[in-house]
C-alpha cells in the first residue's frame, strides 16, 4: 500500500468516525454554541444601539451636547456647582505607543464637577514617570492632577498596590474613586455619565465599561479582539451585570476608606487580581454592580503585537482565575474554568472534523467517484453546511456588534478622529475565533498546574488562591506589556535607544498600518 493509499484509508476513517452519534453531537453543539453567541451578540447590539438612538433623538430636540447628557439643563451652572468630588486613580507601569492619546482623553474630561487625577507608578525609573510629568506640564493650570510613587508592593500584585496607595492619597472630599487602566481611551462625558448613575441609585457598589478592541493586523491582535468579544455581551446590559473589568470601576470613595464588606483587606492581603476580587466580594455581599450603555471605550492594539504577546496575556487571564478569596469564590472559579474549557474546546472541535469531511469529498471526487456512490461523506457534507451557516451567522452579528460601537464611540467622542471598521480583516477574526478556542484550554490548564505568572517582569505565586511570594528582576520578564507595547524599563523614563536603521525601519512599518485612528 503507497503513503497515499493509506493517507486516504486514514482521511476515510476518520471521516466515518465522525459521523457517529457522538461526533454529530459535537457538531451540532458547535453549531448551537455559533447560534448562542450569535444571539447574545445581537442583544448587545440592541442595547448599545438604543443608546445611539436616545442621542439623536436628543439632537434633534436641539440637544447638541446629548453626548454628554440626556437633559441639557443638566450643563446649567446650578446643576454643575452640585456635582461631587470625583478622584480618578490610574496605576501606570511603562510606556508605549498609546498612552499619551490616552492620558489626554482622560484629563482633558468635561466633568462639571471637582475633579482630581492620580497617576501612581511603583518608582521614579519607571518609563511612565517622566512622561506623564511631561504630559501634566502642559495642562498645569488646567487639571488638578500629581503624580504618586507607590514604591513596590508585598502582599499583592503591583496594580493593586498603586491602586490602594492612590486611595490613600485621594483628596478628604471625594465622594467617588474611579480606577482606570493606563489603555482606556474615555470619551469626555464618560466621568459625568457614570456620577449621574451613581447619584441616581446609590445603592450601586460599582459600575465599570468594557474596551473595544481596535485590531492592529497581526493575527495576536484579532485573537486578543475575540477573546474580549463574547464578554463584551455581559456588559452590554445598560444596567446591573455580574460582568467587572478592571479597566474601569468607579466606587464610592467611603468603601475604602471605611474598609467596607472587605474591599481594602481583600485586596491588599493576597490580592491577585483587582476586578475578580471586588466582583467576589460584590456577590458575596449582594451588591449592585452597572454597566451603562455608554461606557465602551476604544482600545488601540499595539502596532507590533506579536502572536507570543498574545500568548503572554491570555496566560494572565487564565491565571485569575486560579486566585480567590473564600471557599464559595473558588467554586465559582472552578465552574468558570470547567465550563469555558468545555465550550472553547466544543467550539473549535466541529471545526476539524468539518475540515476531515471536506477533505474526504475531495479525495472522493479526485478518485473519480460520485457521493452517490458513496456513504462516508453525505452526512458530513450536511454537518459541513449547518457549521458554515451558523458561522456566517455568527461573524454577522459579531460585525454588527462591532459596527455599532464604532459608531457609539464616534458619537461619545465627536472631537476624536474617527473610528471605522473598514480595516478590520473578517478571515482573521475567523481564524482568530479558532484559534483562541483552541488554546484558551491548554493556557488554563497551565496555569492550573504551575500556581506562578510573570506579570510585566514580576513573578507571582499562589497559595490557596493568594499570592504567597513575589519574585522581581529585569531578566526574568519580557521587556514589553502584551497589549499596548508599551516599555517596562528605562533610566528616568527615556525611551530605549535603537539604531537609524531600526528607527528607519520601524516608521515605515507604522506608515503602512491601516490608518484606522492616529497616533
Amino acid at each position: 500500500m503507497s503513503a497515499l493509499d493509506s493517507i486516504d484509508s486514514l482521511l476515510f476513517s476518520l471521516a466515518r468516525a465522525f459521523c457517529t452519534p457522538l461526533a454529530v453531537f459535537i457538531q451540532i453543539q458547535g453549531c448551537m454554541i455559533c447560534l448562542i453567541l450569535a444571539l447574545g451578540w445581537a442583544c448587545a447590539a440592541y442595547v448599545r444601539n438604543r443608546e445611539i438612538k436616545r442621542m439623536k433623538d436628543g439632537m434633534r430636540c436641539g440637544n447638541s451636547f446629548s453626548f454628554l447628557c440626556h437633559d441639557i439643563s443638566e450643563l446649567e451652572h446650578s446643576n454643575q456647582i452640585k456635582l461631587p468630588r470625583v478622584t480618578v486613580v490610574m496605576p501606570l507601569k511603562g510606556f508605549g505607543e498609546h498612552n499619551l492619546l490616552n492620558w489626554r482623553s482622560q484629563v482633558t474630561s468635561l466633568y462639571g464637577g471637582p475633579l482630581e487625577f492620580l497617576f501612581v507608578v511603583e518608582s521614579k525609573e519607571d518609563p511612565a514617570y517622566h512622561s506623564v510629568l511631561r504630559l501634566l506640564q502642559e495642562f498645569k493650570d488646567d487639571v488638578d492632577a500629581k503624580v504618586v510613587v507607590a514604591g513596590l508592593s508585598t502582599t499583592c500584585s503591583q496594580k493593586i498596590h498603586n491602586q490602594l496607595v492612590g486611595v490613600e492619597n485621594m483628596h478628604k472630599d471625594s465622594k467617588y474613586v474611579l480606577f482606570l487602566d493606563d489603555d482606556v481611551r474615555l470619551h469626555p462625558g464618560t466621568i459625568g455619565a457614570l456620577t449621574t448613575e451613581m447619584e441616581k441609585n446609590p445603592e450601586i457598589f460599582i459600575q465599570t465599561g468594557y474596551p473595544l478592541d481596535l485590531p492592529s493586523g497581526s493575527l495576536g491582535s484579532y485573537c486578543i479582539y475575540e477573546y474580549h468579544m463574547p464578554c463584551s455581551m455581559g456588559f452590554a446590559t445598560g444596567g446591573k451585570t455580574f460582568f467587572l473589568w478592571g479597566g474601569c470601576m468607579m466606587m464610592h470613595a467611603d468603601d475604602f476608606r471605611l474598609d467596607r464588606y472587605g474591599v481594602v483587606s481583600g485586596l491588599r492581603d493576597g490580592g491577585y487580581s483587582d476586578d475578580m476580587t471586588l466582583a467576589a466580594l460584590a456577590g458575596a455581599h449582594n451588591r449592585l454592580i452597572t454597566s451603562p450603555p455608554v461606557a465602551v471605550f476604544p482600545h488601540p492594539l499595539a502596532s507590533d503585537l506579536s502572536f507570543g504577546r498574545y500568548w503572554n496575556y491570555l496566560r494572565k487571564q487564565t491565571f485569575v482565575l486560579e486566585s480567590y478569596i473564600s471557599k464559595v469564590n473558588w467554586i465559582m472559579n472552578r465552574a468558570l474554568f470547567s465550563s469555558h474549557c468545555y465550550l472553547s474546546w466544543g467550539f473549535a472541535a466541529p471545526y476539524f472534523m468539518a475540515l476531515i469531511h471536506v477533505a474526504a469529498v475531495l479525495r472522493i471526487y479526485g478518485k473519480g467517484y460520485s457521493l452517490e456512490e458513496t456513504n462516508i461523506t453525505s452526512g458530513g457534507l450536511l454537518l459541513v453546511s449547518c457549521l458554515a451557516i451558523c458561522t456566517f451567522t455568527e461573524l454577522l452579528s459579531m460585525w454588527n456588534l462591532t459596527r455599532i460601537e464604532v459608531q457609539l464611540c464616534n458619537m461619545l467622542s465627536p472631537e476624536a478622529p474617527k473610528l471605522s471598521l473598514a480595516t478590520y480583516n473578517w478571515v482573521l477574526v475567523f481564524i482568530a475565533l479558532v484559534v483562541d478556542n483552541f488554546l484558551y484550554p491548554l493556557s488554563a490548564f497551565r496555569s492550573h498546574f504551575s500556581q506562578s505568572i510573570n506579570w510585566s517582569g514580576i513573578r507571582y505565586h499562589l497559595k490557596n488562591g493568594k499570592i504567597s511570594k513575589i519574585e522581581r528582576s529585569k531578566d526574568m520578564g519580557p521587556k514589553f506589556t502584551d497589549l499596548g507595547g508599551k516599555h517596562l524599563y528605562g533610566k528616568k523614563g527615556a525611551p530605549p535607544k535603537v539604531s537609524f536603521l531600526s528607527s528607519l525601519a520601524r516608521s515605515l512599518a507604522q506608515w503602512r498600518q491601516p490608518k484606522k485612528f492616529d497616533v
